[in-house]
């Protein structure tokens, strides 16, 4: 017994969770991000939390380091060694675009300058077989005009190896003896793509490949001087991160694999909701992450979250992005968040995002330097948000500054501050639906099936607006601090790995069956190796996926694929679970043959599930959680007098009418006049239209 301590990192917000495993008590903390160091704001919250650190028997962590370092493009510089023939695959990348229509389309540069990628003699075929071993002598050639270069990181992908590594295996072991016997000190990071992705398509692969080696110093120095931190404030405990696959891992397993926890953060606030949806008894939720810098948003039907392979960053409506095929929860997120800069557009239309004012300076309320107005501000000026009360108190906002901000857009359009500041909101708004019907809509759901639960500093500001325009029936705010919310799911995440194979052949009969025998087999002991590499045997958990065609077709379906013995009757089962997914995605199905692309195998070990709950004191009466009243700017309705309550006074089972406000210190509910608000004895809020 001991803590257990969870801390994630958001884009203006770094959040702590701890719980006492024999008590079952719960705290809190947040402080603000230090972009310039990560590794101090995380100090910080866990010296702001009072947590004893002798007594954390786990750390877990979510982190954003992998995903800046892309974006902001921060990483290593990177070599790539591939086999000769496929030097430019990174530039070359896809002929077939995402929208052959699109004018503004842009094709990404590489990570890698053609100067900083080299070729050697070696070939697998497709089927596996090695006609050709690696060429040492070139091997190391190139390996020497890296360093020469200057390269910090050195990725390694050659032709089909997805189907049989032995020849980037040998090659790592060739550069690894060399490094040894050279006696580098300070040798550039090697990373092998059969260690990444055994997932076909090779640009995609080689993009992996790329983008693990290069945020892989950056990770690893990070995650290395973050443990040193910890071990030197007292932690003994052991060190985990969080995946985007939705499990956790050792820190040596992400310092080795860093790609894998590239949506690290979003995907635990995923994982607490579907916890939270297990508990209240709903099935089927659309989580809703509010940030500072971003609105993330996944669908889950029937308590099962959506995994996907086909991952990439800074796609958008006008380029594809950089792919990258490693496990991850199926997350959509765009640049609306708290921080998020209203403008003006050529066209003089007002935009919210995606630029964004970020941690320092931050929004003009702030009183840090900004001037820009942004979505935080807008809360602010509409009278939303409580200057005196954000952060429970801790940090006064300034709402002068946020109305002189807002006041250049009013001047623009020649109207009020007010319509100006609910402008914003509804455009904030509006983006943030079109999310969710991406995620709904677009993939045959329909949102008014679904209870959108919404977590974040602001999602549970959003959440009824979003719900209003899209029918969404039921709005879950959760009893755990909604700033906190992704930190608490962290807390409750399992250990989980995650391999891909890719098998391309038909799915028929007898011989099938004999055939993905063997390959799941692997498989297994491949997951069973990782974890026992984590020091962990027994209480391995197994899921089998794989991802299915029509003869033909060129994307994919993933299905579930049953444990237990391989017969006819499982291919069988697994056809007609195929056609009917395709049926409710496409609309139709075929008779067609069908054909196997992928088999995925994940294996969990499950942790001890915190209970969500709040320690309040909660008022006798609805009456006695009356802060008082503001005047609060409604759009149509102008400025009307609206309740404000305390939201750790709330009665167990109150219910109230809209309008009104609600007020905590990690977020702000907002209960518009169309909702009716309840509490239930876990001290959750539920939004239903009236």
């Amino acid at each position: 017994m001991g803590i257990r301590v969870a801390i994630d990192i958001g884009g203006g917000f770094v959040d702590l969770v701890a719980i006492d495993e024999q008590s079952g008590k719960m705290s809190w903390s947040k402080a603000q991000v230090t972009p310039q160091d990560f590794t101090q704001c995380v100090k910080n919250v866990f010296k702001l939390s009072a947590v004893d650190a002798r007594q954390v028997r786990q750390l877990l962590h979510g982190q954003t380091v992998v995903i800046n370092a892309i974006l902001q493009r921060k990483g290593a510089k990177v070599g790539l060694i591939t086999t000769k023939g496929f030097r430019d695959i990174l530039a070359l990348q896809r002929s077939n675009r995402r929208d052959i229509f699109n004018l503004r389309y842009h094709k990404p540069e590489p990570f890698v300058p053609r100067e900083r990628r080299l070729e050697v003699e070696e070939r697998t075929l497709a089927d596996g077989r090695v006609v050709r071993d690696v060429d040492a002598t070139q091997l190391l050639a190139a390996y020497q005009k890296l360093l020469e270069q200057g390269t910090e990181s050195v990725a390694i992908c050659f032709i089909n190896s997805y189907r049989n590594p032995a020849n980037e295996t040998c090659a790592l072991n060739l550069l690894r003896d060399f490094q040894s016997r050279a006696g580098q000190g300070s040798a550039p990071h090697l990373c092998i793509s059969s260690d990444v992705s055994r997932e076909w398509r090779e640009y995609e692969r080689t993009s992996t490949c790329v983008l693990n080696a290069y945020v892989m110093p950056l990770v690893a120095k990070y995650l290395q001087q973050l443990e040193t931190d910890f071990r030197g404030l007292g932690v003994n405990g052991t060190l985990y991160v969080m995946l985007s696959g939705g499990g956790v891992a050792s820190f040596g397993y992400a310092a080795r694999q860093p790609i894998e926890t590239v949506e690290s953060g979003p995907v635990a606030g995923v994982v607490g909701a579907l916890r939270l949806a297990e508990i209240i008894r709903e099935r089927n939720i659309i989580a809703l992450d509010g940030g500072s810098t971003t609105t993330k948003a996944s669908l889950v039907e029937d308590l099962r979250p959506r995994f996907t392979t086909d991952y990439a960053v800074e796609r958008d409506e006008f380029q594809p992005g950089y792919p990258i095929r490693v496990p991850v929860v199926d997350i959509n997120e765009i640049g609306n968040g708290g921080g998020s800069i209203a403008w003006i557009d050529e066209a003089g239309q007002l935009k919210v995002g995606p630029v964004n004012a970020g941690a320092y300076p931050g929004p003009a309320c702030y009183g840090w330097g900004g001037t820009e107005p942004t979505l935080t501000d807008a809360f602010v000026a509409a009278g939303f948000l409580n200057p005196d009360n954000f952060l429970g108190g801790t940090f006064k906002l300034k709402p002068q500054l946020a109305e002189d901000a807002i006041s250049k857009i009013a001047r623009r359009f020649a109207i009020s501050s007010d319509e100006a500041a609910f402008a914003i909101v509804r455009i904030g708004n509006d983006n943030a639906a079109q999310l969710l019907r991406l995620i709904s809509v677009q993939r045959g759901f329909d949102p008014r099936d679904f209870t959108l639960m919404a977590y974040g500093g602001s999602g549970p500001m959003m959440a009824p607006f979003l719900a209003e325009e899209l029918e969404i029936p039921k709005v879950v705010i959760p009893g755990i601090p909604p700033g906190n919310f992704s930190a608490w799911g962290l807390l409750i995440s399992d250990l989980r790995h995650a391999v891909v194979q890719t098998l391309v052949q038909r799915l028929d009969g007898v011989e099938s069956a004999k055939a993905l025998a063997g390959v799941w087999e692997a498989l297994e002991r491949e997951i069973r190796q990782i974890f026992g590499e984590e020091g962990i045997s027994e209480g391995i958990l197994l899921e089998r996926a794989v991802d299915l065609r029509y003869h033909g077709q060129e994307h994919t379906i993933r299905v579930p694929f049953p444990d237990g013995a391989m017969t006819e009757d499982t291919i069988h089962r697994v056809r007609a679970s195929f056609s009917q997914h395709h049926r409710r995605e496409y609309g139709f199905d075929l008779p067609s043959a069908v054909e196997l692309v992928n088999l995925h195998l994940s294996g969990t070990v499950r942790v001890g599930k915190a209970q969500p709950g709040r320690e309040t004191t909660p008022a006798k009466t609805l009456a006695e959680a009356l802060a008082g009243e503001r005047l609060v700017y409604w759009g149509s309705d102008g400025r009307m007098s609206t309740p404000i309550y305390q939201r750790d006074r709330l009665p167990l089972a109150a219910q109230l009418a809209g309008p009104a406000v609600i007020e905590e210190p990690s977020t702000t509910i907002v209960v518009p006049k169309q909702f009716r608000a309840r509490v239930d004895e876990l001290g959750n809020i539920f939004m239903e239209r009236k």
